[in-house]
């Protein structure tokens, strides 16, 4: 994320604009200066005055659901690097957009959330549609949540909350504000400068930087803060200086390292004996921007393969407390990879061995998993966007999708449906003019597809492709792991009698199915150039 600049103002002419400023000036002027004019929301009553004379300069994205604003915001400012603007009506509106602010603080999105409620003076009567406790009601999943004491206050409040949000680790964060105080008198305030950099101790480096040099066989395990924090280029070449094999950690929501490179290994899953398995071998493992390490399923034994030493970079001080063991450094990912860098190049190793290639996937009655995404590389541009969330073919995606640049790939941390959808959305409005390929699981595009009418009204270019495997195929896979038999039937995981098309036709976007191998070429190629949103609804295995 960007770090914000200096920003002066003649302090006579500051006053002078400040004389006839209300709470709402204030607060689109700050907006305005952060190039935060791109508004997410979803109106209700308590956020009316904020959005009277609408600035010219402005636009306004409605979501028709909380919890779709949320999601459009994260994409859009994990895509532009910089704090998205949120406007959520009052506790309902929170409520409805929880999921969301979850993925968002596990994605380590810089949100801005302001948040309508009630008139100040009828607070104390408990009137209708009042947030009783609105700064508890997102907590623990925001960094930072006020109502503030005074309406004067809120430009300040806002400022503050910008900045945290740009600090790392970024996250979400929200700001009450009572209907009756965007009219009030308020001070104009000056952009500062505030430093976003956490650079790293150079006597902790120096420890990572000489157990690079002195172990024989290193691995590095990259995370999504690598590609947040624009460390891309570094990572590679800290890769190619030292020979080292590279797996992508577990759950991560970003590519942070070409996965055709000769040194990518692959992905670590989330269970503790497979990665302890996957990374045996290795005398030095060194994970970075990411924990060490995420786990979904409960597991017993070593974090690492016995002789081997772990170190880590993060900028996460709440990672680097829990980790279990092995030397932390807390510091920027980019400013500390460059120091690394900096030093002299270690002994020479022989390259390891290459990950091996995935067998071809073949044309079948019904198609596979792997045929469609195979099909769907040979036929994309490799500039164009995934954003995918499609839990269960995620795997089968690793093998046969690869991504090879940065900012080309964009998943949610948290495990949380519902953001896939409207996160296309909107990182399609921040990178203007590039295609996003919608990766969704059948399952997963029900939780917010009202996002298919933005893409729609704003005539983005996205690709909704549904794997539609007529069920929830993340939930049936991990039955077994919790004492289910073989063929025995997982309730509430069917999803019988979808129609994607015609679901799509109600938003106003395009819509075909494909059901045969034969079809699926030519279908997918006019979907990857068509001059709007549509969907493909894409049956499989």
């Amino acid at each position: 994320m960007r770090t914000t600049s200096v920003h002066c103002v003649d302090d006579m002419a500051l006053h002078s604009r400040s004389a006839h400023t209300t709470v709402r000036d204030a607060v689109i002027d700050l907006l305005r200066q952060w190039g935060m004019t791109t508004v997410f929301a979803n109106p209700g009553s308590t956020e009316l005055p904020l959005f009277r004379d609408f600035p010219v300069d402005f636009r306004y994205v409605l979501g028709l659901q909380e919890a779709s604003v949320v999601g459009m915001a994260d994409g859009f400012a994990q895509a532009s690097r910089n704090a998205a603007f949120v406007n959520l009506h009052s506790a309902a509106g929170v409520g409805n957009a929880m999921g969301n602010i979850f993925t968002a603080f596990k994605n380590h999105t810089p949100l801005v959330i302001t948040a309508g409620q009630q008139a100040r003076s009828i607070l104390p009567f408990d009137p209708f549609l009042a947030s009783a406790q609105a700064t508890e009601l997102p907590k623990p999943y925001v960094k930072w949540s006020v109502e503030p004491a005074r309406a004067e206050d809120v430009p300040q409040a806002i400022a503050r909350a910008y900045y945290l949000a740009m600090l790392p680790p970024c996250g979400p964060v929200l700001v009450s504000v009572p209907v009756d105080d965007w009219d009030r008198p308020a001070q104009l305030l000056e952009r500062r400068w505030v430093s976003n950099e956490l650079r790293p101790q150079p006597a902790a480096l120096e420890v990572l930087g000489q157990a690079l040099d002195a172990c024989e066989r290193p691995a590095l395990v990259v995370g999504a803060a690598v590609d947040r924090d624009g460390a891309w280029a570094q990572t590679v070449a800290l890769a190619e200086r030292h020979n080292a094999r590279v797996f992508a950690a577990p759950m991560s929501g970003r590519c942070s390292f070409p996965e055709d490179h000769r040194l990518f290994a692959g992905f670590l899953p989330a269970m503790r004996e497979r990665m302890v398995e996957m990374l045996a071998g290795h005398d030095a493992i060194f994970v970075l921007g990411a924990p060490a390490f995420t786990y979904h399923v409960e597991g017993a034994g070593p974090f690492v393969p016995p002789g081997a030493s772990l170190f880590q970079i993060t900028d996460d001080p709440q990672v680097a407390a829990w980790t279990p063991q092995g030397s932390t450094v807390l510091a920027s990912l980019r400013q500390a990879l460059q120091d690394l860098l900096m030093r002299p190049a270690g002994p020479a190793r022989p390259p390891p061995a290459s990950r091996q290639p995935p067998p071809q996937a073949l044309a079948t009655p019904v198609m596979t998993v792997a045929y469609v995404l195979q099909t769907l590389a040979q036929l994309r541009d490799p500039q164009d966007i995934v954003v995918e969330e499609a839990p269960s073919a995620r795997p089968v995606m690793q093998r046969y999708l690869p991504m090879t640049h940065s900012a080309s790939f964009y998943t949610m941390d948290s495990g949380g449906l519902g953001w896939g959808m409207p996160a296309a959305v909107g990182v399609a409005l921040a990178q203007p003019g590039r295609r996003v390929i919608a990766l969704i699981g059948d399952g997963s595009s029900l939780y917010s597809m009202q996002a298919m009418w933005t893409a729609a009204r704003q005539r983005l270019p996205i690709t909704f492709l549904i794997l539609n495997n007529g069920r929830y195929a993340a939930v049936e896979d991990f039955a077994p792991f919790f004492g289910f038999a073989p063929q025995e039937v997982v309730q509430g995981t069917a999803l019988p009698g979808l129609d994607f098309p015609a679901l799509a036709a109600g938003w106003g976007c395009r819509g075909q199915r494909v059901t045969t191998a034969t079809e699926l070429p030519q279908v997918l190629q006019q979907a990857l150039h068509s001059d709007g949103p549509c969907l493909v609804d894409i049956a499989v295995a």
